[in-house]
């Protein structure tokens, strides 16, 4: 355990963040003019680990690493270490000697699948470094930014994670939940739920997003309180066809629930959609909840979040080689119970560890989550679910890359696994292998309304 967790644990204990306290105080001048110094501007130790299995961070990147060639927006994005091979593989059979380093899901998947599932290990990397309007808003959050609403919202913060220098588990939760990324993004991704029988349910939809949070022509006063509009329409299977929804997620999500719309073509018609949060079912099979996108999205205010401290995990991390132009959709989903594992690419880092456990009258189908954050990004690459009696049900992953011309951070597949069914659910595959546009989609606020869903509908 470094210097800087066992100070932030101390800390906590003292305020009792480890129980179910909150402390709401900023944190003071001298705190945040740590960030650029011993920590980085994201508010990441800037140290690498004692053995230098996790590198000091270089930032020496800001876009495209010299040498390489892209095409910019929607064009394959080139893997930065194409020529590395894995340190090590971890396997069901030599897990117990990585086992400081995994986390329970991990585990639970060797033993589930000791002859498939394995993890290769490559050499870890912190070279990029986001945009500096970023760096700017991380540094304005960490002086002004507040918790509100019991703790479940913010103020006076704006386009980046709030709380760089987290006090309790609502800030970290917060900071994963509204982190910078693409202002816009646009593209046609494909889910598939991958059964024991190796049988298939899947989608295909016409996804397209406008985070006001993240788009550098808003303000906090300008953003009319939105986070993020969303405009997805199913392309398969036929049944759904057609099917558009619209909606709006709020800077306070609690206070301001997600609101969306529905065009059904069968009916013809436009209806508020009432069950867009939580653990209401979404995408392909009803596999999934609404509240997994990203691992965790949405309004956090039915559990009790605690920081459990930081850790060195292996975690998916500079995943480019998922989307090269080589590999397909059936490459991916080769293997049951899991995607094919050579695709894969897992590095050493310090992770946040947040709990959430669910309040006193609560409902929801996890009883406990356990999501693991990358603390150079504050998005979180794995998360573990647990049912009501208290076993582990669900692990999944979030595979990243950085890319290049927005210079941030940005989330790829999302693997769900059910540990209990043996099946599995993939999002956010690529279709043709045609990457997403990011920050190249000229969106306004008024396509993302009730009145353009009719027009939408009846084109």
């Amino acid at each position: 355990m470094s210097r800087f967790t066992q100070t932030l644990l101390s800390t906590a204990l003292t305020v009792g963040l480890l129980g179910s306290g909150l402390a709401y105080a900023k944190v003071s001048p001298e705190e945040a003019a740590r960030l650029g110094q011993d920590l980085t501007p994201m508010g990441a130790e800037k140290a690498g680990n004692a053995d230098g299995s996790i590198p000091a961070w270089t930032g020496k990147w800001r876009g495209l690493p010299p040498g390489l060639t892209f095409g910019g927006a929607g064009t394959p994005y080139p893997d930065p270490y194409a020529s590395e091979k894995p340190l090590f593989t971890i396997t069901a059979q030599n897990m117990d000697q990585y086992a400081a380093n995994l986390t329970d899901g991990q585990k639970a998947l060797f033993k589930r699948y000791p002859d498939s599932f394995k993890m290769p290990v490559y050499p870890s990397h912190r070279d990029f470094r986001v945009d500096q309007l970023t760096e700017d808003d991380i540094k304005k959050n960490a002086l002004n930014a507040e918790l509100s609403n019991d703790g479940n919202d913010t103020s006076n913060a704006f386009g980046a994670s709030p709380f760089p220098i987290p006090k309790n588990g609502n800030e970290l939760i917060l900071n994963h939940t509204m982190s910078g990324r693409s202002f816009t993004e646009e593209a046609v991704y494909q889910q598939a739920v991958i059964y024991p029988d190796k049988n298939r349910v899947t989608e295909k939809v016409d996804y397209k997003i406008f985070s006001v949070w993240a788009d550098p022509k808003k303000t906090l006063d300008t953003s009319g309180g939105i986070l993020t509009h969303f405009l997805l329409t199913t392309l398969e299977p036929v049944r759904k066809k057609g099917e558009i929804v619209v909606g709006h997620e709020f800077i306070n999500a609690t206070a301001e629930p997600r609101q969306a719309w529905q065009y059904s073509p069968g009916q013809r018609r436009v209806r508020r959609a009432p069950t867009v949060g939580y653990d209401s079912p979404s995408g392909a099979g009803g596999f999934r909840v609404y509240d997994e996108d990203r691992l965790f999205n949405g309004a956090p205010d039915r559990y009790n979040w605690s920081i459990v401290g930081k850790k060195e995990i292996y975690i998916p991390y500079n995943n480019y080689k998922i989307d090269q132009p080589d590999v397909n959709i059936e490459q991916i989903l080769s293997t049951t119970g899991h995607i094919n594992p050579d695709i894969m690419r897992y590095e050493k880092h310090r992770v946040w560890i947040v709990q959430a456990t669910l309040k006193p009258n609560a409902r929801h189908l996890y009883a406990k989550r356990v999501l693991y954050l990358d603390e150079d990004s504050w998005q979180a690459a794995l998360a573990d679910n647990y049912d009501s009696r208290g076993q582990l049900w669900r692990t999944n992953m979030q595979t990243s890359i950085y890319a290049y011309h927005i210079e941030r951070f940005h989330s790829r597949l999302g693997i769900y696994h059910d540990l209990i069914a043996g099946s599995y659910l993939v999002d956010r595959m690529l279709v043709d292998q045609k990457p997403a546009k990011l920050n190249a989609s000229n969106f306004v606020d008024e396509e993302f309304t009730p009145g353009n869903l009719r027009k939408l509908g009846t084109r």
